[in-house]
């Protein structure tokens, strides 16, 4: 049931007359309102109105540039890659050249090294034989000229093979076509030298493994004797 306003009250009217004749007759400006009123809350700030997760995703402040044109996107992403592999290559290119250089560089200063180290080991025999060369023929006999330069030479071998040189020397061995020369054949006494070297033309010579010149001899065939009674 609605309730009815309460009538003013006299003694309360009065008392609001002398109040507003006290303010008047000291000059203040009476508030409005009523007294007993306190002051009103600051108003609160108007929420933000709600976007949508597609709105966020690509706003400024979301750190997402928005999508580019695929078409564009892909031709700055090609053009970048094609700039990268060309970059490479030239660097690859470079880099092999100036290997090939130190390659070549290092095995001409090694060569010349190996050269200038058997030189070195060849002087020696290099001064016998020019002792021998220079002997006197008036006061040097054949024989000691003979004894002289097989001691040159033996000493010459030995020099060569302080290098890495082998001397092939097949006598008797079998023959091998790797590493003979096979210049004539000879009749076998017997059939146990059948394929056997006879004799020795040309020593050959290997150096590090490799075959330098092949020994050049006479190899041994066998043939079966012929039976005197088919012979007429």
């Amino acid at each position: 049931m609605r309730r009815k306003p309460h009538a003013a009250h006299p003694h309360g009217e009065r008392r609001k007359a002398a109040e507003a004749q006290a303010v008047a007759a000291s000059g203040e400006v009476a508030p409005e309102g009523p007294p007993e009123a306190a002051e009103a809350p600051a108003a609160e700030p108007a929420a933000a109105p709600a976007i949508s997760a597609t709105e966020a995703a690509f706003a400024p402040d979301a750190g997402v540039e928005p999508p580019a044109e695929p078409a564009d996107q892909a031709l700055v992403l090609l053009e970048r890659e094609l700039a990268e592999h060309q970059d490479k290559l030239l660097r690859m290119a470079a880099d092999f050249d100036n290997y090939r250089k130190r390659a070549a560089k290092d095995k001409a200063e090694t060569w010349g090294r190996a050269q200038a180290d058997l030189v070195q080991r060849a002087l020696d025999v290099i001064d016998d034989l020019g002792r021998v060369a220079h002997l006197d023929p008036a006061q040097t006999s054949a024989q000691a000229l003979h004894e002289g330069m097989g001691l040159v030479e033996k000493k010459f071998l030995k020099v060569l093979e302080g290098a890495g040189l082998e001397r092939l020397d097949p006598s008797g061995a079998v023959f091998d076509p790797n590493a003979h020369e096979a210049v004539m054949t000879a009749p076998a006494p017997s059939a146990e030298l059948d394929g056997k070297v006879s004799m020795v033309f040309q020593a050959g010579y290997r150096l590090g493994g490799a075959l330098l010149r092949p020994a050049r001899v006479a190899v041994y065939a066998w043939a079966e004797p012929v039976p005197s009674e088919t012979v007429h």
